[in-house]
């Protein structure tokens, strides 16, 4: 029988390095013991459907979030619409009084400037 000659053999009492052992999966286990409801491991045929139904309820927890903040900032800016057509109802009446004949009068008295008692003539030209 020939070689193995593309690994290369490890020497008695040597093991390969691991880093600290330790991995992310290794600590799940340690700490939700699922080896109690699942057996030996996990079976490999549920993963696909588990993943699908946890990317799901991710997309759905997504999406509930971005709706609350959605009518969040659509309450805000309803109450600045609120605010500002006050606003503007307040100013437009104001214009209205202070451009009443009598208010312009009030205005302009101290410039002895009279109010018109007559109507204006008109005039015209003859060609």
């Amino acid at each position: 029988m020939s070689q193995n000659t593309f690994r290369k053999k490890l020497k008695t009492g040597n093991k390969p390095k691991a880093g600290s052992g330790k991995t992310i999966f290794t600590w799940i286990e340690e700490k939700l013991d699922v080896t109690k409801l699942l057996g030996e491991g996990v079976p490999v045929q549920f993963v696909p459907p588990v993943s699908f139904v946890v990317l799901l309820g991710l997309i759905y927890i997504w999406g509930n979030h971005r709706a609350d903040n959605m009518v969040r900032k659509i309450e805000i800016v309803q109450q600045e619409v609120e605010d500002l057509r006050a606003d503007v109802t307040t100013l437009e009446a104001e214009y209205m009084l202070s451009s009443m004949q009598s208010e312009l009068a009030k205005k302009v008295a101290n410039q002895e400037i009279v109010e018109l008692e007559q109507p204006p003539i008109k005039i015209t030209l003859k060609d």
